[in-house]
């Protein structure tokens, strides 16, 4: 690991409890797609996040901050970003990084801010292997919280092998789209998983749920499966 001073070049809202920051690390650093990083609030302090870019876009960080008066843990760290030029981080972290030791279909199953793990993984992912297919869900509340849906649509433009599905759980009236839990898109979109390579980002009672359901419905290998949220549960 190592501990870097990076600059704080850009906050964006993008939206109501969502920032998308920019970092300019001090120094070089490596890590792998699927990653994540600790901000370092002090010595015994240490809080982690998703890192949203990729190791080939090493000139910056890109973090996805999920903040509000209801998520104080992370709403400290946005103010220590808005009021200060600096903060110090901790990187990498983690072990549900992106194997590209075969060319088994992706899929990638996102939560939230949890797409900041995600998008790393799919950039990079297309980048190393253009060919492989990839499905990605990405769930949220709302769609507007499906923040950066844009920039996948234009990637399955150019990536036939990309597949993008995004679910809202609570659909405002005309939305053509999926609805409900990204866990049951999945499971209606799979026979079998079984030959599959799995990564997910959200909370821990969803990784545990993706985990039992899959493996015991759709014949998911547990050992091709990602998440840093498998590592406490």
């Amino acid at each position: 690991m190592t501990t870097l001073s990076c600059k704080v070049t850009s906050v964006e809202a993008i939206t109501d409890t969502v920032y998308r920051v920019r970092l300019l690390p001090e120094a070089p650093f490596s890590f792998r797609p699927g990653q994540y990083l600790m901000v370092v609030m002090d010595e015994r302090d240490k809080r982690p996040f998703s890192l949203a870019s990729t190791p080939a876009e090493s000139e910056m960080i890109e973090l996805h901050i999920g903040a509000s008066e209801l998520n104080l843990y992370a709403m400290a760290v946005m103010d220590r970003i808005l009021k200060g030029h600096n903060i110090t981080v901790d990187i990498p972290h983690g072990d549900a990084w992106l194997r590209v030791d075969g060319d088994r279909p992706l899929v990638l199953i996102a939560g939230g801010t949890g797409f900041s793990y995600a998008r790393s993984i799919l950039v990079a992912a297309l980048e190393q292997q253009p060919d492989r297919d990839i499905s990605i869900y990405w769930g949220g509340r709302e769609l507007k919280h499906l923040y950066d849906l844009g920039e996948l649509e234009a990637l399955s433009v150019n990536h036939p092998n990309l597949k993008v599905i995004p679910v809202v759980e609570q659909p405002e009236e005309g939305w053509q789209g999926r609805s409900g839990t990204v866990l049951s898109a999945v499971l209606q979109d799979f026979s079998s998983l079984a030959g599959h390579d799995i990564y997910i980002a959200g909370r821990f009672e969803m990784a545990k749920i993706a985990r039992e359901r899959f493996v015991a419905e759709r014949g998911a290998l547990e050992d091709r499966m990602y998440g840093d949220a498998f590592s406490f549960i």
